[in-house]
């Protein structure tokens, strides 16, 4: 009516009969307590009170129509926002040039990364309050109805030390062979440090723990000074270090872990989340592993596990 002037021309384009359209104007009028219109000859003119509210109604339709816009898009699976835990390591390592690739391809969906180890990874699941989780694969146990993933390459265990240190042979030592050397171990409450004392279990070897540590780089500085061996995982960057690297083995076979990437089957994930899982195991299949033995880094690639 603000616009067209007249009763009948605004109910002829609402399709409202004319009668219909003054009596919601007069309850609405009746409603706020003040006039929307005055009648000036044949036209109706907005009161000062009236053209007021018009603009706030106007507002309050722009923002319907955004709110109805954003659903669009939340319905193409394309926006929203995205928060996955992940272990130091990996958010170093992975996640730092992965994100760029995922921007590219899903540029409004914002990612929220959350360092996360451990058994804390699926707590958080559980409680919503990240939809993605990277983890070990056996962290879930078969049967278990909560979570699914999707695989990602796994990691070596590997043998870090001071590179005058001669241990090992052809690039790798077998870890009963690492009774003898001072360890610089991760804390236990890291998944990969759980799997070392139970390949140490396996091997009847006990460990000569010298040093244990929540920070990965600390375990690298103390072995590139000399202070022992450190066991890590081959997701770790090393290359700021000067160190000699080393595959560590129990009966001639590498000690590997595999990853997955975990969600909760119960809430449903959006498409960019399914898209997220997918990119990020063919960039992990493309980067791994990150750290090799010293050998192997000049020369050709090694051969990937299962391939």
């Amino acid at each position: 009516m603000a616009e067209l002037g007249t009763v009948s021309k605004a109910a002829l384009r609402l399709r409202v009969a004319q009668p219909a359209l003054s009596r919601q104007i007069g309850e609405l009028e009746q409603e706020l307590g003040f006039k929307l219109f005055d009648r000036v000859g044949r036209r109706l003119l907005l009161t000062g009170e009236g053209e007021q509210l018009l603009s706030d109604c106007r507002g309050l339709l722009n923002y319907a129509s955004a709110v109805d816009e954003r659903a669009d898009l939340l319905r193409s699976g394309n926006t929203g926002i995205l928060r996955v835990a992940g272990s130091p390591q990996m958010i170093e390592s992975i996640f730092s040039e992965f994100l760029h690739r995922y921007a590219k391809r899903y540029p409004d969906v914002q990612v929220k990364l959350i360092e996360a180890i451990g058994s804390a990874t699926l707590a958080m699941l559980e409680r919503g309050e990240v939809h993605l989780g990277q983890h070990m694969a056996h962290a879930v146990q078969p049967g278990d109805r909560r979570f699914a993933s999707d695989p990602l390459e796994p990691v070596e265990l590997l043998a870090a030390c001071h590179p005058p240190l001669t241990i090992g042979q052809g690039g790798t030592i077998d870890i009963r062979r690492l009774a003898s050397y001072p360890l610089l171990l991760e804390d236990t409450g890291f998944v990969f440090r759980r799997t070392f004392d139970a390949a140490c279990r396996l091997a009847g070897l006990e460990p000569n723990i010298k040093f244990e540590s929540r920070a990965p780089h600390t375990l690298l500085a103390m072995a590139e000074a000399g202070h022992g061996v450190a066991i890590i995982p081959s997701a770790l960057r090393t290359h700021r270090y000067k160190l000699r690297i080393i595959g560590v083995t129990h009966q001639g076979k590498p000690l590997r872990q595999p990853l997955a990437i975990f969600w909760d089957k119960r809430r449903p994930l959006p498409g960019y989340a399914t898209a997220f899982c997918q990119m990020l195991a063919e960039h992990v299949t493309e980067v791994f592993p990150i750290t090799r033995p010293s050998e192997f880094r000049a020369g050709t690639a090694r051969q990937k596990p299962g391939r």
